[in-house]
């Protein structure tokens, strides 16, 4: 499970920059297209995050984390680049 959880960390990273490049670079330009990935970007990344936020209560439990380790791995799924950090600095052992 904890590779999946890796996985998906990534995943919801990737998807949070593609939302959030959409909003900055694509909306200003092409309101059209904006209007047109938005759904399919923004249904992508709100499942990857429930799962990414599901698969780290399942782990906090399997992996006893205390809670701060906890609250920066949730925290890091609403921060842009947060995910890549907490790969790097808290899941680099798998």
């Amino acid at each position: 499970m904890f590779k999946f959880f890796k996985v998906i960390a990534l995943l919801e990273g990737v998807s949070y920059l593609a939302l959030f490049s959409n909003m900055l670079f694509i909306k200003p330009t092409n309101f059209t297209l904006y209007k047109t990935l938005l759904f399919p970007i923004g249904m992508a990344h709100g499942l990857l995050f429930v799962t990414y936020i599901i698969l780290a209560i399942m782990l906090k439990f399997e992996q006893n984390w205390d809670w701060k380790k906890f609250g920066i791995i949730c925290l890091a799924s609403v921060v842009p680049f947060g995910t890549f950090y907490i790969e790097k600095k808290y899941l680099k052992n798998v």
